[in-house]
């Protein structure tokens, strides 16, 4: 038996469907300047929107050459007036997941830029902002990314960024010389590290925009929510945020957990030698298009976060229990079907008998307990029980342990989120949606995916940022705006005052430590319920700390 299997890898089966976006000039806009830290820049006033634009401004070195797999170093300061109206480059990656539109300027290991929309009609305003980490395994995404898109949040009063950050070997490589080589005695993390960068350049230089630099709330969703977390627990960023918010995903096993220091070193310089390389000056020799054609085909997640002793300096559960995170207000929760059930049953349909023997399969002589939690039934019954199970491996539990790990070790408020709204139809029938929310083109070699019944892997994110109008693959009806409305006002909420309620809204409770804790149900018809699925994370949370 082997617990360690999960559901991460399945997520390379997405056919990739990407539709590159150019970006287009803005018609409504005229130039406005504004003096930061390293000089000047110019981004965009929208007399429609009201909102200031700046896209592209570069919070670190390009970490190329001698700068490859090192800590973000300080950006240089410029003379004369820095264009910053287009989304800068977007790290290096492959096509993995299909439910990513790029709005970037191409594709580069200098990749290092941060884009910012303020309301903000003074720079003395001291606005809540709101600082987005992008989602993708740690091996795909952008901040240039229309689900992404900080202008209606904007609208909200908020400073919106959203933050690029280094992705796959170039984000997450270890190597005993790298360890050291660092005045830190670490390596790895840099993708981590390159958010830490952002987050100090926020509190540098946010008050030019409007923004408060203590009240600054981070946010994210699948990897980003990941990071979210680790961000909380490590000593280099807590005191930096003042809020948190996690949509589906905690850095904690399974999923995508960081491992020791000595693991990651042993991968990398396994790593290294297989694609030629003796030494760490042979890796940084090697060209963007070496690097990127010999680490190609690796499995997701083969180069993980780090207990390096620097960014993360222990486990995430074991920082929280010893009160050690950032102690701030947190909102987070997942998603209705994380994960389809053809996760368990290797792509093959349901059924009572395959879903059972699988069950024994991953837990043996607990699998009685197991089926108690997840029952078969009708087929539908069965279905359903196998997605949640899918969905808890996958990313749910990790999320669950985060939630509960703070409102037990922290006197902050808690607010817990279950997200039910499934998308409406897709616009082309020629596309369908694919495993994790991806869009897959139709063809007669593409297994026909189920068709999901509650809300897929990373379906929130248009409706929390307000972003529905950005993506034109579905059909959104006006429950969907309806939806969309009710979360981004939460979020808004939280952001602004660390608390999701206010006006019409339903009344969204605090999760306090206490057995069937408050949660809110995000739908059409949105509703705070006491939880009545936790008795399947105490179960995971003893099968997965003894790992």
């Amino acid at each position: 038996m082997n617990l360690k299997t999960n559901c991460i890898g399945i997520l390379l089966l997405l056919i990739p469907f990407f539709s590159e976006a150019q970006q287009a000039e803005n018609q409504n806009a005229f130039p406005v300047q504004l003096t930061i830290a390293n000089g000047t820049i110019e981004g965009e006033f929208d007399i429609k929107t009201n909102i200031q634009s700046f896209k592209g401004i570069p919070f670190a070195q390009p970490p190329v050459g001698d700068l490859r797999w090192k800590a973000p170093q300080p950006v240089t300061n410029w003379t004369g007036v820095k264009q910053t109206k287009k989304f800068g480059p977007r790290a290096i990656q492959s096509n993995v997941f299909g439910d990513m539109g790029f709005r970037s300027d191409g594709m580069s290991e200098d990749c290092l830029y941060l884009n910012v929309w303020s309301p903000a009609k003074s720079a003395s305003e001291k606005l809540p902002v709101l600082v987005y980490f992008y989602g993708g395994g740690f091996a795909a995404g952008d901040g240039s990314e229309s689900r992404y898109d900080g202008e209606n949040m904007a609208k909200k009063g908020i400073v919106t960024l959203t933050v690029n950050y280094r992705l796959g070997i170039w984000g997450f490589f270890s190597h005993p010389e790298l360890t050291k080589e660092s005045p830190n005695r670490a390596s790895g993390n840099y993708g981590l590290l390159d958010q830490n960068a952002a987050l100090k350049w926020v509190q540098a230089n946010i008050s030019k925009f409007g923004g408060d630099p203590k009240r600054v709330t981070i946010a994210g969703e699948s990897a980003g929510s990941i990071a979210v977390s680790a961000q909380m627990a490590s000593p280099l960023s807590k005191g930096l945020i003042a809020g948190a918010i996690g949509e589906s995903g905690g850095s904690i096993f399974p999923t995508l957990a960081p491992v020791p220091l000595a693991e990651a070193e042993k991968t990398g310089l396994e790593y290294a030698q297989k694609i030629g390389a003796t030494s760490l000056k042979n890796l940084r020799e090697m060209s963007t298009l070496e690097l990127y054609q010999k680490s190609l085909g690796s499995s997701l997640g083969v180069f993980k976060t780090t207990i390096d002793g620097y960014f993360l300096t222990k486990t995430l559960p074991e920082t929280f229990e010893a009160k050690q995170q950032a102690m701030i207000p947190l909102l987070l929760g997942w998603n209705s079907e994380e994960m389809t059930y053809r996760a368990l049953t290797a792509g093959k349909d349901i059924s009572n008998e395959t879903y059972i023997q699988k069950v024994k399969e991953l837990y043996g002589k607990k699998a009685d307990e197991v089926l108690k939690l997840y029952p078969t039934g009708t087929l539908e019954v069965t279905e359903q029980s196998a997605t949640d199970l899918s969905g808890d491996r996958f990313i749910a539990y990790s999320t669950w342990k985060w939630f509960d790990l703070h409102r037990k070790n922290s006197t902050q408020p808690v607010y817990r989120y279950y997200y039910t709204h499934p998308r409406p139809e897709m616009r082309d029938n020629s596309l369908e949606a694919g495993l994790a929310g991806g869009v897959i083109k139709k063809n007669s070699n593409t297994p026909k995916a189920p068709i999901p019944k509650g809300a897929v892997h990373s379906a929130e994110i248009e409706y929390a940022m307000g972003n529905l109008a950005g993506n034109k693959d579905y059909a959104w009806t006006e429950s969907d705006y309806a939806v969309s409305e009710t979360m981004l006002n939460y979020f808004a909420n939280f952001i602004k005052t660390g608390n999701p309620n206010a006006d019409k809204l339903p009344v969204w409770p605090m999760s306090k430590n206490e057995e069937k804790p408050e949660i809110m149900i995000i739908n059409l018809t949105s509703k705070s319920v006491r939880a009545e699925n936790d008795a399947r994370y105490l179960f995971l949370d003893k099968e997965y700390s003894k790992k």
